[in-house]
């Protein structure tokens, strides 16, 4: 499933090593844009060739681009050509999958380092289109670039799930808050503390009786059988009892005939919400189950199905990867500290948070999980603890390092294919 992109891997760090100085490369900077992208034909000994070429983001500008490649490598004597892109949104993609199917070379060019190169260029912080790809080819030409990974089918699917996720998971999170913020807090407080640990009953009660007079001209029995049919705990009878008796005295503001209609609608638009992230959720199973790697992954304490298919997406190819190091920077839970002047030995590292922060969030709920349910990672946690207790934050601090070990964990797991040995826990 890797082979094709392992071997891209290791063309791109032959061309890192080679570019520097190189006279046999011709580097082509492109400065992305939805409609038209622009181009800079450059060496890597600081020659410019073609200083400016404005071809469309489609086949025609795509041939068009390619065939004053060809121009300029003989009338040159360049044997090779390494394309540059600084990542704009999605509009970079189209080409970049057309120039690695033509079986290019194709790196990118991050944009804090195309900001940080621009005053270099000439001095000024002056930006357009022009200088930029200028500055995306000086970068490659020193080396400065990044590998563009283009994985399988299978893999860019998961990420596109997985992206689309989030949006919903974010979509979701706003329509609960609007419902307590907007609704609960005018017309019914009292019911905003158990809103959250009512679950379907609390969504019940604000679909068909927000309004506390509607509540407390009802008995208790027909309340509850309006909003919670059924078998109940004995939890929730004593919860809905107190929202019950609350009605009656609630300080919420008079309903009119308006709010029974957007209750509704906002209630069934969360419900929407929650359906379809289940619907994604049944998808990236499916999609995950592809790859073998997914089962190891799901043997870690503390990684279910949410978890697994986030580390997988991040990893993908675990061969690309040289080091945990790399691993670590990947999601942005290496350290970084600013260390200059007499008080350079007393700096203390930090997360740089340069990555994935999604990524880290799932680990660090990964860690929080199995430190306090896997008896050999409470044992784990326990001992590096053990001394340290009364420091402020240890325990938060100990639960990002487990999460940082649980990363280089699964990363060696989808190596090896193998299921999860405690052993691990003990290696550094």
């Amino acid at each position: 499933m890797y082979e094709v992109d392992s071997i891209r891997v290791e063309q791109f760090r032959q061309l890192k090593d080679e570019i520097r100085g190189s006279k046999e490369h011709l580097i082509v900077g492109i400065d992305v844009a939805k409609e038209k992208h622009n181009a800079f034909f450059g060496t890597a000994t600081g020659k410019t060739l073609l200083k400016r070429l404005v071809f469309g983001n489609n086949i025609e500008g795509f041939h068009k681009l390619l065939t004053f490649v060809e121009a300029v490598k003989v009338k040159h004597c360049l044997s090779s050509e390494v394309f540059g892109l600084e990542p704009t949104a999605n509009y970079h993609k189209p080409l970049g999958e057309y120039l690695i199917k033509c079986g290019l070379d194709v790196v990118l060019v991050s944009g804090l380092a195309v900001k940080n190169n621009r005053e270099l260029i000439d001095g000024r912080w002056d930006k357009h289109d022009t200088k930029d790809s200028a500055n995306v080819a000086d970068l490659v030409s020193q080396g400065k670039c990044l590998y563009y990974d283009y994985p399988c089918m299978a893999l860019r699917g998961l990420r596109d799930l997985l992206s689309l996720k989030r949006r919903f998971r974010k979509r979701e999170h706003g329509a609960r808050v609007r419902i307590r913020n907007h609704l609960l807090a005018q017309y019914f407080p009292e019911l905003d503390r158990y809103f959250v640990g009512a679950g379907s009953q609390g969504l019940a009660i604000v679909r068909w009786c927000l309004a506390p007079s509607v509540i407390a001209g009802l008995e208790y029995d027909d309340f509850v059988g309006l909003v919670a049919p059924g078998k109940k705990s004995i939890g929730q009878q004593r919860r809905l009892r107190a929202i019950w008796m609350s009605a009656v005295d609630s300080i919420g503001c008079d309903a009119g005939e308006s709010l029974e209609f957007e209750a509704k609608m906002m209630v069934e638009e969360l419900q929407r919400f929650r359906e379809a992230i289940r619907l994604i959720d049944d998808k990236i199973e499916d999609v995950c189950l592809q790859f073998p790697e997914y089962s190891y992954l799901l043997t870690i304490p503390g990684f279910g199905p949410d978890i697994s298919s986030r580390v997988l997406g991040a990893i993908g190819n675990p061969f690309r990867f040289h080091t945990g190091k790399q691993v670590l920077k990947m999601a942005g839970m290496d350290l970084s500290a600013k260390r200059s002047g007499k008080k350079s030995q007393a700096s203390i590292p930090v997360l740089s948070k340069k990555g994935k922060a999604d990524l880290r969030y799932a680990l660090y709920q990964a860690a929080l999980i199995a430190s306090s349910k896997n008896t050999n990672f409470v044992i784990y946690y326990t001992n590096k603890l053990r001394g340290r207790e009364k420091e402020k934050g240890i325990k938060t601090k100990m639960r990002v390092k487990l999460a940082a070990k649980l990363l280089i964990i699964a990363w060696t797991l989808m190596k090896k294919q193998e299921p999860f040995d405690p052993e691990y826990l003990n290696l550094k």
